[in-house]
């Protein structure tokens, strides 16, 4: 297998992972803050983001390194332009996550606040429809990557 495949595949790995975990954190985990009782938050939150921070931080670093990475190694039947724009998907959740989630989380760690977690979930489904989108995406390249390879 060719060294450009093989990231693509890893990309690819991480970028469904994550998308998976979005939609589960969308659906369930961040409606439930809501139940948890204000008396308690402070304490679950800051569990919370230590916990979320083991789960989310390998893929999304392997998805990042990984779609840079295909800049220098290009999978057959791949563009450039396919590879800048999984790229500025990558970018726009990173700075969603950073701009937008991450000061929420820190505020609710502070204690819970219906405005602030309103605005976490609403701000989240723009991180679950890119990563959602960024998940068809990269099944694009490797079906792109497959058919290349079956013609040649």
């Amino acid at each position: 297998m060719e060294f450009s495949v093989l990231i693509l595949l890893v990309n690819a790995v991480a970028t469904l992972y994550m998308t998976g975990l979005i939609w589960m954190v969308q659906i369930v985990h961040y409606p439930l803050f809501a139940e948890v009782g204000l008396e308690q938050f402070p304490q679950y939150a800051r569990k919370h983001q230590f916990l979320t921070s083991i789960a989310v931080g390998p893929p999304m670093l392997t998805e990042a390194l990984s779609a840079a990475l295909l800049v220098w190694y290009i999978p057959p039947g791949v563009s450039l332009s396919m590879v800048v724009i999984g790229i500025v998907m990558v970018a726009s959740i990173w700075i969603s996550t950073a701009v937008i989630q991450v000061p929420c989380h820190e505020k609710l760690a502070e204690g819970f606040t219906t405005s602030i977690h309103q605005r976490l979930v609403l701000s989240n489904w723009f991180r679950t429809i890119a990563w959602s989108a960024r998940g068809a995406f990269v099944i694009w390249m490797l079906a792109t990557v497959i058919s290349t390879s079956l013609v040649t």
